[in-house]
């Protein structure tokens, strides 16, 4: 007798169906995510660089870690790492200035000594490698009062001080696009200006005298 010939087997293919709503939702959840999170630059640079290293065997440029290690060595070489500090954050690079290297007390001129280490940090920025970086440069005082024709208030003064090293920044060739002047007054200290007991610190108001410059890569 003649074989009856075989039905053919019919695959079931719903579950694609459930599978691709998944894989959509997972999509949408982690570009939510993605959109309300603060991406750490460093740590972004310092995991896309193992990962290249890791996986495909080479290596690729790092810009934030790169210009830490050359304003580290211009610090040195300046002979004012004692008095600056190089370091990064979830956007960049800052770096801190005491404002004693850089202006006499109740002052917004540039001292003399100040303007190599400048000049040598704007060299850096106009390398290519950071030509898309952008820099904010921020001033800070302590809660001491002051009250000059000049500067009624430390708003003036940390304003003024911002704008003389950003203009400085200009005529070192920095284009104007990329820099920001910031001045921040006594509204962000690094360490407490008094006391507990109200007695003013002496010391701490030092540390919170000083010049930042963030720089930013506008785009990785």
């Amino acid at each position: 007798m003649p074989r009856k010939p075989k039905k053919p087997t019919v695959i079931d293919e719903e579950w694609m169906a459930t599978f691709s709503d998944m894989t959509t939702l997972l999509l949408a959840f982690f570009i939510l995510l993605a959109s309300i999170s603060k991406v750490d630059m460093a740590l972004y640079e310092q995991v896309q660089a193992g990962m290249a290293k890791g996986v495909g065997k080479r290596d690729i440029e790092t810009p934030i870690e790169n210009l830490k290690q050359e304003v580290k060595e211009i610090l040195v070489q300046m002979n004012v790492d004692e008095t600056s500090s190089i370091g990064s954050d979830t956007t960049g690079v800052v770096i801190e200035f005491a404002s004693s290297s850089f202006f006499d007390p109740g002052s917004a001129t540039l001292r003399d000594e100040a303007l190599p280490i400048l000049r040598r940090v704007a060299d850096t920025m106009n390398a290519d490698l950071y030509k898309n970086f952008q820099l904010e440069v921020q001033g800070h005082t302590d809660d001491t009062p002051i009250h000059t024709p000049q500067f009624p208030s430390n708003w003036e003064l940390s304003s003024a001080r911002a704008t003389g090293v950003v203009r400085y920044f200009i005529e070192l060739q920095v284009a104007p696009a990329r820099l920001r002047a910031v001045g921040m007054a006594d509204v962000s200290p690094k360490v407490p200006n008094l006391d507990p007991f109200g007695n003013p610190l002496p010391a701490n108001r030092e540390i919170n005298r000083r010049i930042v410059i963030r720089v930013n890569p506008s785009r990785m």
